[in-house]
Formats: structure tokens, sequence, C-alpha cells
């Protein structure tokens, strides 16, 4: 198990928007989501930062992250978030959600 932290900016008009859409999300991308060995994924929301937190249980990542982006219902969804979303300058090439460092765990 891989645990995975990413960080996001979200549009201040669009923050209530956002927490609607996933208080209410699609229940095809949440069976997506499982399928593609992701668990424990939680978003939290500070200041203007969105921040993601998962644990990919899987065996190729790149795998079931490409199965998951190759999802017609999952492309809906991304089509509907990502107005309300603002990358961060600092993300890597071809990031969206900028992955973070873990700097500490304690089990």
């Amino acid at each position: 198990m891989k645990r995975y932290g990413q960080v996001i900016g979200v549009n201040a008009d669009k923050l209530e928007e956002y927490k609607k859409l996933h208080a209410a999300a699609w229940p095809g991308v949440l069976k997506m989501i499982k399928e593609c060995n992701i668990q424990n994924y939680s978003i939290y929301y500070k200041d203007g930062l969105l921040f993601s937190y998962y644990e990919y249980v899987g065996e190729d990542y790149e795998k079931d992250m490409a199965k998951m982006a190759a999802d017609p219902e999952t492309q809906r969804w991304w089509d509907v978030c990502m107005p309300c979303q603002k990358p961060l300058e600092t993300r890597q090439e071809g990031e969206w959600w900028a992955t973070m460092e873990e700097v500490f765990y304690l089990e």
C-alpha cells in the first residue's frame, strides 16, 4: 500500500459548488475509484486549498490511473469539477493535482 497526498487550489466562487458535487458524488465515479485500487480517499479544504489523501493498494499505479482516465463517466465528472479547481503553478508537468512529499507517518 502506498499513501498519496495531493494539493490544488479552489476558485473561491466555486467552493460551494465543489462541496455540493462531492456531497453527492456520482456512484459510477466512486465505483471506478475503488476498481482502480484506491481506498480511504478523502479531500479537505483550508484557505483556498484542497488537500486529498488516499491509499493505493494495487500493483500498477500508472495502469490503474490510465483506466480511470479512460472511463467516460469519470471524464464527465472531471469536466464538472475542473472549473472549480485552480492548479498550483509549482505542480510537476502532467499533474493537475500537485503530489505532495510525505515527511512523517505514524502507524
